[in-house]
């Protein structure tokens, strides 16, 4: 609260209020307003010719190859192929290079989820599904295996039990004082002479 009081007394006291906007800051706002994601918002699913061309046109595709998604979601976003950047002409010469692909271009509607490090829906996997699901149940059978055979073999560690001091607490745990035991702590002190 002494913080909030410190600036509030600060504030008050400037001449000029610190959250005022020049006039400067105020056109680079304006600036930038006029791209803001409502720009980029798709429109509504195209149903005549007109519209499809139109739409096509805005996503740089020919009208014969415009065809919008099945899923109203995102509106008139083209349905393009699944291809993965692995899979795309290496040599190329691309606006972005990371991403292997130009500017403005079109890109899938999950194109998120396949890159040069994730998913390849184009790949041809090492393993058929059948040898991977025999190697997951071959790891996992493995160690059940392992697991009932070795629980009756129960592995302690060696260790000695815990001191206490005052003869192991031997009058606080309630013991009588004439039959005290005598203790010996061993410890990795050298001996004293």
């Amino acid at each position: 609260m002494a913080t909030f009081m410190k600036v509030c007394t600060v504030l008050a006291k400037h001449k000029k209020p610190l959250f005022c906007l020049r006039r400067s800051n105020l056109s680079t706002t304006s600036v930038l307003a006029a791209f803001w994601n409502k720009d980029w918002k798709p429109g509504p699913i195209p149903r005549t010719p007109e519209e499809r061309a139109a739409a096509a046109k805005k996503y740089g595709l020919r009208p014969e190859d415009y065809n919008a998604l099945a899923d109203g979601d995102i509106g008139d976003y083209p349905d393009l192929p699944l291809v993965a950047r692995s899979w795309r002409d290496p040599f190329e010469d691309y606006d972005l290079p990371g991403e292997k692909r130009n500017f403005g271009e079109p890109v899938h509607a999950s194109a998120d989820i396949i890159g040069a490090d994730l998913w390849d829906p184009n790949a041809d996997g090492r393993y058929t599904y059948g040898q991977m699901l025999l190697y997951c149940a071959l790891t996992f059978f493995g160690f059940l295996t392992a697991f009932l055979v070795l629980s009756p073999y129960q592995y302690f560690p060696p260790e000695m039990p815990k001191q206490y001091p005052f003869n192991n607490l031997y009058l606080e745990k309630g013991g009588d004082p004439a039959d005290e035991p005598e203790i010996k702590h061993y410890t990795f002190k050298a001996p004293q002479e």
